[in-house]
């Protein structure tokens, strides 16, 4: 289900459009959703975050508003300890209509001051640079809207791109330009570049035989990627994704739960 949670995120940031025949997989996944949460309240970002792209996207029904209402009722929120949960949780209520219970500009000021410290992207720090990222697209509500960003988080961005260019993690560096591009920096042509012939390397098959890792995240970033450069993306998108993915793809059903 991961893969298809970032999947229709995407789908639903780039305002895809899909037809009920594209989304008719997701029927019976759809219609257990409430059933879902209850039994795995711990996964409720990650369930109303795929009800409300479903909706989005062209699913019929208004499930992610009373999933919204029951998480606010059940005080689910509470027990984040992390901003950049917090954050997300503010987002995905804020979509529902729903005012969260947490201190948001309290909130918005950590974060801000975590990604202000342009010290920590000058080395190598995987984990913080995806928190980087992910605090941009939280912040410009995945590029719907300014974030705002001040000089030294402008820095940072562009530190944690040269070290993922150098270090040739396509699907961090992928995310970097994105968060650029969200925040209104230019981002450097040659990152871009390379990110589009790395993209072009994946190749589709019928099984997994073989591959030894998931790489369904950095194909879908770097088709993301593609779709804001209003490049041709996800060419084969709405076909295949179920089992794995290398730079020897086995997608066999993209859109499949």
């Amino acid at each position: 289900m991961k893969e298809n949670g970032e999947l229709l995120n995407i789908l639903e940031s780039v305002s895809c459009h899909l037809g009920p025949h594209d989304l008719s997989v997701y029927d019976g996944f759809y219609q257990t959703l409430e059933e879902r949460l209850s039994f795995f309240p711990q996964y409720y970002r990650f369930l109303l975050s795929i009800a409300q792209d479903l909706e989005a996207l062209g699913m019929h029904g208004a499930k992610s508003y009373s999933m919204a209402k029951w998480i606010k009722s059940k005080g689910l929120a509470e027990a984040e300890l992390s901003d950049l949960q917090r954050c997300e949780v503010h987002r995905l209520m804020s979509r529902a209509g729903i005012r969260p219970s947490a201190d948001i500009p309290a909130v918005w000021s950590r974060l801000k001051r975590f990604i202000n410290h342009k010290e920590t992207f000058a080395v190598p720090n995987r984990k913080a640079a995806y928190e980087l990222t992910h605090i941009v697209f939280y912040f410009s509500n995945y590029g719907r809207q300014d974030p705002k960003l001040d000089a030294e988080a402008l820095v940072s961005l562009e530190y944690a791109g040269i070290l993922a260019f150098l270090d040739m993690n396509v699907d961090l560096l992928a995310e970097v330009c994105i968060a650029m591009r969200f925040a209104g920096m230019p981002v450097n042509e040659v990152w871009e570049n390379w990110i589009e012939g790395e993209l072009s390397e994946y190749v589709f098959s019928e099984t997994h035989e073989g591959l030894r890792a998931d790489d369904y995240h950095s194909y879908f970033i770097c088709n993301w990627l593609r779709a804001l450069r209003e490049v041709m993306s996800f060419q084969t998108i709405l076909c295949s994704v179920n089992g794995y993915a290398k730079k020897d793809l086995s997608l066999h059903n993209l859109l499949c739960v």
